[in-house]
């Protein structure tokens, strides 16, 4: 009696063999040493190995009774103008973990970055990042809207920001802010491979297309989704885009706290923005989440510091 088929398959041609008709060859006779062939009406058809790979672990996932990563939004942007290399500097006295930034381009497609789709807010100048050249951002002091002591600092080129990370150390979680181009993000990839720092940036971003483009050139890049909303099935997103981290709102992580159980039995971490005080770091640490983006990374750090 028959117990089932081996088919084997020759171009467009296939042919059913029952399993009771064909014999194995190789091992011993308790089978220990594995079956390497069948013999299927005299034709030995060899049999291929198959390795299987396990996944790499996500790296950003919590520890066990560990902290709360402390990730700087914008830098210490409670404490210094954001976005700019002295905002940079607080975060990493801070203790930050991550630096969070945002790059666009300028009109001569430089990466810089900026936070807002103008400079009108944190700069002394006027108008569209996008519609500025690198010379004219170069030329912006960013800031003295912040304090008249930050006067002359600069609005950053990434390649910059990188350069300092690379050079007085820390890790980036950089936004690519609003769509982009393929071409775009192939820059921005560019200038981090240039920097030799794919082994310390981390991008996010809320565009998707965004996203895939990122992957697509990028592969070693991890990536997170940022959502001010939650989607109806999350882990099938993160499984779809390939993502490493899944960073929602605080607001809508905490009306919705399940989906940190159901990311993380995905392998995927959960990084929300953008809380600032006590009462919500708590309840997100108690939640489990994996990292915190806030405005007041040194607080953070000695919340963390306090936990009991």
């Amino acid at each position: 009696m028959a117990l089932g088929t081996v088919v084997i398959a020759a171009g467009t041609m296939s042919l059913a063999v029952p399993v009771s008709a064909a014999t194995p060859v190789g091992g011993d006779a308790a089978g220990s040493g594995g079956v390497r062939a069948l013999v299927i009406g005299g034709a030995t058809v060899p049999l291929t190995p198959v390795k299987i790979t396990k996944p790499a672990a996500n790296r950003y996932l919590r520890p066990r009774g560990g902290p709360v990563a402390v990730v700087a939004h914008r830098g210490a942007s409670s404490a210094a103008p954001e976005n700019t290399l002295v905002a940079q500097e607080v975060a990493r006295r801070a203790g930050a973990d991550l630096i969070e930034t945002d790059v666009q381009p300028s009109k001569d497609g430089v990466p810089f970055v900026m936070h807002d789709r103008t400079v009108d807010r944190t700069t002394n100048g006027a108008g569209p990042v996008r519609a500025l050249t690198s010379a004219q951002l170069r030329k912006l002091d960013a800031g003295s809207w912040f304090a008249p002591h930050y006067r002359g600092a600069k609005v950053p080129t990434l390649a910059g920001q990188l350069a300092d990370l690379r050079t007085r150390g820390g890790r980036l979680l950089l936004e690519i802010k609003g769509p982009h181009t393929r071409a775009e993000v192939a820059r921005i990839v560019k200038v981090i491979r240039a920097q030799r720092m794919t082994g310390r940036v981390f991008v996010q971003s809320f565009e998707v297309s965004v996203l895939r483009y990122a992957r697509e050139l990028a592969p070693e890049l991890p990536l997170g989704l940022l959502r001010s909303s939650l989607d109806a099935d999350p882990v099938g997103v993160t499984k779809n885009l390939r993502l490493t981290a899944y960073n929602p709102s605080h607001g809508a992580l905490l009306a919705r706290p399940r989906i940190v159980a159901d990311l993380h039995k995905a392998g995927v971490a959960v990084m929300p923005w953008t809380a600032d005080s006590p009462s919500l770091w708590k309840r997100l640490d108690t939640l489990g989440v994996d990292a915190i983006i806030t405005n007041r990374p040194a607080e953070l750090t000695g919340w963390n510091d306090a936990r009991p």
